[in-house]
């Protein structure tokens, strides 16, 4: 996690996406959560990378809602 100007960047591991409508829809759902500025979804990667100020309970909410699992945080 690193702090920017009172704004958090946390990069969550997403487990379970295999296209780009996987992608799509989690950014959907992060985009949607109260707080948060940017998104930056990989499918290669595995990861969303988050901007905001936000709980991370509820970034990982919206990934479940879209369907898939966090296994992790940086």
């Amino acid at each position: 996690m690193v702090d920017v100007m009172s704004t958090t960047i946390t990069t969550y591991d997403v487990k379970g996406m295999t296209c780009g409508h996987c992608v799509r829809s989690v950014t959907e759902e992060i985009t949607g959560v109260e707080g948060v500025s940017a998104v930056e979804v990989d499918l290669e990667a595995g990861t969303a990378v988050v901007t905001g100020d936000v709980a991370a309970e509820a970034v990982k909410a919206a990934v479940v809602e879209a369907g898939y699992e966090v296994t992790g945080t940086r």
